[in-house]
């Protein structure tokens, strides 16, 4: 092999050899470059690739307002890159300087970066495209009566063919925008070279649009190939940030997930999120990072939240961590980046500091347990089972509710063995009970509940009524007072929880089992919670109890009052007698109001003719009513719009609280005499408790701490096995 170089130009002195001044070249000039090719550079620098294209054009639809966003791809955006958006379109007077550079509606001076709240704010990046792909935008604003489509190059408005004119065309097209960006990187043959495969970039395409759909509440997001009939990622604008995480990512990342929220005045932020616990182990790190809303990268976040989770995974585990940073604007350089993939904030490591240690202390409360994958292999080797074990914390009880551990174990002859008998978990809720056991229900003839949903013998009419958005403060105040007080375990107790029985009725006791574990249940308790949370979730769209004919309120406050003077004779200078008056006269002058909110209609007569219905199967106890009204003169706060709302629904969920019944002998003995009522009621209330009270408290039950005095752990299945080991 031979290898050639140029020979050296003779008339140039050798290399090294200094020159005089009268032998140098004469300086070359400092020109300005010529307008396409400074745009050609600009356009290099913020359009790396067809994400970062599409990266622009998303924040631009979100910061139009739009609610959907539906994305098409052709040969990983090279080809094709289309987003269609439901925002509020451009202007057809601002379509001539759409493309232009640094044209914007977001910044007028140098000074509005400092409280800058957009996505976008440089007027760049639809220049940027226009320079180096074929751009073609089609709009309707809402004030007008049909769409305008403008085609673009080199930031200027095109013709659609040679020899049309280049002004915007009419069309048809619906509320929103559409951006269509053909052929990117046509007139740069180097940078589309640059690029390997159209998949690896539909890959990129994917985990940015995955990024924004998390993230942005309230907008649905479809993205999918050309030519393919289903969306690669579909994502429901109704849909909340767990839900969004299942559908973009997976649901054994959604089931593992903590809540992460921490703030600081001082520093000028406050950071909320999901990040996954120690039962989740990724093979890399996903690190979904927003700050002011505007998906950015952090690799000094990324590391610490590594090194956070290091003392919590096995060894090359990673963590699933999405965080939405809010920063003071005037602490924030968003300008620091062409692609603003980067920004630089103040205080950046005590606020990362502050963010790992909330992360590191919820990682610490949330189990005394994590759950690891086993594999046992039968002797054969031709089949394996994979089965979830539990590493004992603190208390071996604090396993995950719900969960059948079953670990199979092999003999020498290869047959499969039980399974542990201190891992089986009720699963069938049909199957015997406890109550089966009690001596006094075995010679019933008709008091046992049959297998049957309960019914309230009540005829219900349907209305098509639009339910109505509560807006008041003070309601979402109580609303976020309830949340603020919940108890993650004892709610995924309540959740997952398997009916057992009634255990005492004059006490209101229910058994219940969760997971290995048997809990006795205050169901009095737990009911005045339910009914209250209830009330506020459903509040002012609550259905209607119809008496027909009315009742009379005052009437109704008399029985009241006689009930009441007859629980406390002694009770020396009290009037009796005002009691009632004024109660009626409180209600009657309050009517309109409790109409609206709370379907409680009184007319102007005094005559009742509904009461709120709070869940559809379950009538309370119409004996109650009397008391139910005389309670709401003295026991409501009528002068506080924020007492009032939550007293007279603590009252409202009182009255619901399921009736203390005779016992037994007493029930018996009344049957001898030919009243049969007490028995028929009884049988009404355990069907409505154990089929539809308790299978409520699975779906909508927000447990909270004053609940932990209503529930009782009364056995073990691991604790007593162990017990019984020792024996």
């Amino acid at each position: 092999m031979t290898s050639t170089a140029p020979s050296p130009d003779p008339t140039l002195p050798p290399r090294g050899t200094k020159r005089k001044a009268t032998e140098l070249e004469p300086p070359r000039r400092i020109r300005a470059l010529h307008e396409d090719v400074v745009n050609k550079i600009a356009a290099g620098e913020i359009i790396v690739a067809p994400v970062h294209a599409l990266k622009e054009l998303i924040e631009n639809a979100v910061d139009a307002g739009s609610t959907s966003l539906e994305i098409l791809v052709k040969d990983g955006g090279l080809k094709l890159l289309q987003i269609t958006d439901n925002g509020a379109g451009i202007q057809k007077d601002d379509l001539p300087v759409l493309c232009e550079r640094f044209t914007t509606s977001k910044l007028k001076a140098f000074e509005d970066l400092q409280a800058i709240g957009t996505y976008g704010f440089r007027g760049e990046a639809l220049a940027s495209i226009s320079h180096i792909a074929h751009l073609t935008v089609t709009t309707k604003p809402s004030d007008s009566s049909c769409a305008w489509k403008a085609h673009y190059a080199s930031g200027k408005l095109a013709p659609a063919k040679p020899g049309q004119a280049a002004d915007p065309k009419a069309c048809a097209g619906r509320q929103g925008t559409q951006i269509l960006v053909e052929d990117l990187f046509y007139n740069v043959p180097t940078r589309r070279r640059a690029f390997r495969s159209a998949s690896e970039e539909y890959a990129k395409i994917a985990e940015l649009v995955g990024k924004y759909a998390v993230h942005c509440k309230a907008v649905a997001f479809s993205c999918k190939k050309h030519g393919e009939a289903g969306a690669g990622i579909a994502v429901p604008g109704t849909a909340g940030v767990k839900d969004r995480i299942r559908t973009v990512h997976s649901s054994a990342i959604a089931n593992e997930l903590l809540e992460v929220d921490v703030g600081n005045r001082q520093y000028g932020f406050k950071a909320e999120g999901l990040v996954s616990n120690a039962n989740y182990s990724g093979k890399r790190t996903t690190l979904l990072l927003f700050i002011n809303h505007r998906s950015v990268e952090s690799s000094a976040i990324k590391k610490a939240v590594e090194q956070t989770y290091a003392m919590f995974l096995p060894k090359g585990g990673k963590p699933f961590v999405y965080l939405s940073l809010d920063i003071d604007p005037a602490r924030v350089d968003v300008n620091v980046h062409p692609t603003k993939r980067e920004v630089n904030f103040l205080n950046e490591d005590e606020i990362i500091e502050l963010i790992c240690d909330d992360v590191r202390d919820r990682l610490g409360k949330v189990d005394t347990s994590r759950t690891f994958m086993t594999q046992s292999l039968l002797a054969s080797g031709k089949t394996s089972s994979i089965s979830k074990t539990t590493s004992q914390g603190e208390d071996a009880g604090q396993s995950r509710a719900g969960m059948q551990q079953q670990r199979p174990s092999t003999s020498k002859a290869g047959s499969t063995q039980k399974p542990y008998e201190n891992n089986l978990v009720r699963t069938d809720a049909k199957s015997r009970k406890i109550t089966a056991m009690l001596p006094q229900l075995q010679h019933q003839r008709t008091s046992s509940p049959s297998r049957e949903p309960a019914s309230d013998n009540m005829d219900y009419e349907h209305t098509d009524r639009d339910p109505i958005i509560c807006r008041l403060t003070t309601v979402k105040e109580l609303r976020a007072a309830v949340r603020e007080n919940m108890h993650n375990e004892l709610t995924d107790i309540f959740a997952n929880h398997t009916f057992v029985g009634i255990a005492d009725e004059r006490k209101r006791i229910v058994a219940m089992q969760g997971g290995v574990r048997l809990f006795l249940v205050d169901y009095g308790m737990l009911c005045a919670e339910y009914f209250y949370q209830l009330g506020l979730t459903d509040f002012g769209n609550f259905g209607s109890i119809r008496f027909d004919p009315p009742l009379n309120l005052k009437e109704l406050l008399d029985v009241g009052v006689a009930q009441a003077h007859a629980l406390e004779p002694d009770a020396d200078g009290f009037e009796w007698d005002d009691v009632a008056p004024t109660v009626y006269e409180q209600l009657l002058s309050r009517r309109e109001m409790l109409g609206e909110y709370f379907s409680l209609d009184i007319t102007e007569d005094g005559e009742l003719r509904n009461i709120p219905l709070l869940m559809k199967g379950y009538t309370p106890s119409i004996g109650k009513l009397p008391n139910f009204f005389l309670r709401l003169g003295p026991h409501v706060d009528w002068d506080d719009e924020k007492g009032c709302f939550e007293s007279f629904l603590r009252e409202l969920a009182s009255f619901y609280v399921p009736e203390v019944l005779p016992s037994e002998r007493v029930k018996d003995a009344m049957e001898e005499d030919g009243d049969e009522e007490i028995g028929r009621r009884r049988e009404d209330l355990r069907r409505a408790i154990e089929y539809v009270i308790f299978p409520a408290f699975k779906s909508r039950l927000v447990a909270t701490r004053r609940l932990l005095k209503g529930v009782v752990e009364v056995a073990n299945l691991k604790g007593l096995y162990r017990v019984f080991e020792r024996c």
